[in-house]
């Protein structure tokens, strides 16, 4: 469990990237992999990830993000998104935990009912569920970079509307935020102070 602290506590935000270090398919495969272990409602799963790492596909995205530079110097930026219309894939979805007898047929009837009811009608609370689900599983993707020895950066400065024309994404996708993930570069700043848990605590 110490080392999973230790975890925590190391990760910082990147800005400074080795330009020369790459990763390879598998690498980047394996990142996903473990940051679809993120929670979502309903067990939705509404998550998109764009692996922008080509040098075309990187100066496509730099005048994007402001013209930042660990765009560039990163080995890959993930354009990570969160999906609208979760309750229609949640039939799909669920199928495999409805077979694997994790869950049952009134569990799973009861969830796809009651996620339809939730969601089918209201784009605000579809949106809200974007954002939560993109942000968990941006949040697990860079942990797990941070456990292969990686260094990573959430970005929200970037042109959402420019980014989803630029890589074509779905009319449902939202993109959440950038996140890169690299070697790590010299100068990057070390773990900032957090604020005393008296400060955001309170117990009811």
């Amino acid at each position: 469990m110490n080392v999973f602290f230790d975890l925590i506590k190391s990760r910082t935000s990147a800005n400074n990237y080795d330009p020369v270090r790459k990763l390879t398919d598998d690498e980047v495969a394996q990142l996903i992999h473990l940051a679809t272990y993120a929670p979502s409602a309903f067990n939705f799963q509404n998550w998109k990830f764009v692996a922008v790492r080509s040098d075309t596909a990187k100066a496509r995205l730099l005048p994007l993000a402001f013209n930042q530079p660990k765009v560039i110097d990163a080995a890959v930026t993930f354009i990570v998104c969160g999906t609208l219309e979760p309750h229609l894939a949640l039939p799909a979805t669920l199928k495999p935990s409805l077979d694997a007898g994790i869950i049952d047929e009134a569990t799973y009837k009861g969830w796809v009912g009651a996620a339809n009811n939730m969601y089918q009608e209201n784009a605000t609370l579809q949106r809200d569920e974007a954002v939560r689900s993109g942000a968990m599983a941006a949040m697990t993707l860079m942990l797990a970079a941070q456990s292969q020895g990686l260094v990573s950066c959430p970005m929200i400065g970037f042109d959402q509307a420019g980014v989803a024309a630029a890589f074509e994404l779905l009319p449902g996708d939202v993109p959440v935020m950038l996140v890169t993930v690299g070697y790590p570069g010299a100068a990057n700043w070390p773990q900032k102070p957090r604020r005393a848990v008296a400060d955001v605590l309170s117990f009811a």
